[in-house]
């Protein structure tokens, strides 16, 4: 083989391991992105089925339920205009509480329950995640433009 065809097949080797690696990199990323979605936005089945996501807003007063095990808790999430019960197993943070914001990731179920794998509580008394702040925002603005 003359060095010309070397270098060629060299450099063809390292563009396909190099391709090779963007698609490996590419393809872990999309499989762990979690995308946060609001009660209003899974009732518009927005929120994907199937797929891990989270959900947030604020634990609706009067909703938690807390099972005979002592690790599992119902609650109902809400943004004001639509609420979404959420189910989870374990322990809560300690600054989960109704009428508080939290933030959820799981699986939205078949019969519309979300099935928490981890729950999130905000940290300070006027910390809310910003896409929470957001979702909360949106909705008032929806259901004020639905009173008028």
């Amino acid at each position: 083989m003359k060095p010309r065809h070397k270098r060629v097949a060299l450099i063809g080797a390292g563009i396909a391991l190099l391709v090779g690696a963007v698609t490996l990199v590419l393809n872990a990323f999309s499989d762990n992105m979690v995308f946060f979605f609001s009660p209003t936005q899974v009732v518009a089945r927005e929120a994907p089925q199937g797929r891990t996501f989270r959900i947030g807003g604020m634990v609706q007063e009067g909703s938690l339920l807390r099972g005979e095990d002592g690790t599992s808790v119902r609650f109902a999430v809400t943004d004001t205009a639509h609420t979404i019960t959420v189910t989870y197993k374990g322990a809560l943070p300690d600054l989960f509480k109704e009428g508080k914001g939290v933030v959820a990731q799981g699986k939205l179920g078949e019969d519309g329950v979300f099935a928490a794998s981890e729950v999130l509580a905000k940290h300070d008394e006027n910390y809310m995640p910003p896409e929470a702040a957001h979702a909360l925002e949106q909705a008032k603005k929806a259901q004020s433009t639905v009173v008028q």
